[in-house]
């Protein structure tokens, strides 16, 4: 075989092998949903496995989901004033931001922080118990590893990140009325009661379904690549990165899903 056809052989071959994992990954995947939902409706609960989640996730990842809604409100408050003053509309401000951090900036940010702390912080914990044969001795004593391991973050995540997203949307809505105000001819009551007349319920709550989805996504993935590591102290890395460059682009991929579902459905 000639060098000049080994690189055109070399491509088709990886994008095959890539496209086969993906595909081997995708149905792992499900069915790990599959058993996670069997798992969530047994008795008994573990209650103080879910309440460690909901401090480990939430609390302690509040203070990144806060600064993060505060300063992308304030980033966003200051172009859409720059920009809707070049047609003499900077009062309308409040109306953009308002729609737009409830729809799309404050869903969105928080899933991508809290995929990048918490989904790799569940890969490692989870892969440094399985390279360490934790998950094999769950199983010896007579316990089912999705039922103590990942059911309690999966169920915590979809308590927690709707909250968080909604902390974040309300502080970046005042964070962006605080900024507007410093421009000419803004004032902050203006500002914060055009952003609440032009934001409405639906808009409200349809980032907090899509928190839903993201959140689900987020656990299920990081507890997947956890408990697959292989490898060692390598293999839990290697989780890690992979769990934070995934969960990024499963929440971008399903939020224009969303988006185009609840357009279509008319409540988007």
């Amino acid at each position: 075989m000639s060098q000049s056809n080994a690189p055109q052989l070399i491509a088709p071959n990886l994008l095959r092998r890539r496209l086969t994992s993906g595909l081997q990954m995708a149905g792992e995947i499900a069915l790990l949903t599959r058993d996670t939902l069997r798992q969530a409706l047994r008795r008994p609960f573990e209650w103080a496995a879910l309440l460690a989640q909901i401090e480990s996730i939430g609390l302690r990842s509040m203070s990144v989901v806060v600064l993060t809604g505060i300063f992308s409100s304030m980033v966003i408050t200051i172009q859409f004033a720059s920009q809707l003053a070049r047609f003499g509309a900077k009062e309308w401000a409040g109306n953009a931001v308002g729609v737009t951090l409830a729809r799309e900036l404050g869903p969105v940010m928080t899933a991508l922080m809290v995929g990048g702390r918490v989904g790799a912080g569940i890969a490692a914990e989870l892969g440094s118990m399985s390279v360490t044969e934790q998950i094999d001795a769950v199983r010896v004593l007579g316990a089912d590893p999705v039922k103590k391991l990942v059911v309690p973050r999966v169920i915590a995540m979809l308590l927690v990140l709707p909250l968080m997203t909604a902390t974040a949307v309300v502080l970046g809505l005042i964070a962006g009325g605080v900024i507007a105000s410093l421009e000419p001819d803004v004032h902050l009551d203006y500002f914060l009661s055009a952003a609440l007349r032009s934001t409405t319920l639906q808009d409200f709550f349809s980032g907090l379904v899509k928190s839903l989805f993201f959140g689900f996504n987020i656990a299920i993935v990081a507890c997947h690549l956890g408990l697959a590591t292989r490898g060692g102290t390598v293999g839990v890395g290697r989780a890690t990165t992979e769990t934070v460059v995934i969960t990024s682009v499963v929440t971008l991929v399903s939020d224009f899903i969303l988006t185009k579902l609840f357009l279509a459905l008319g409540i988007g």
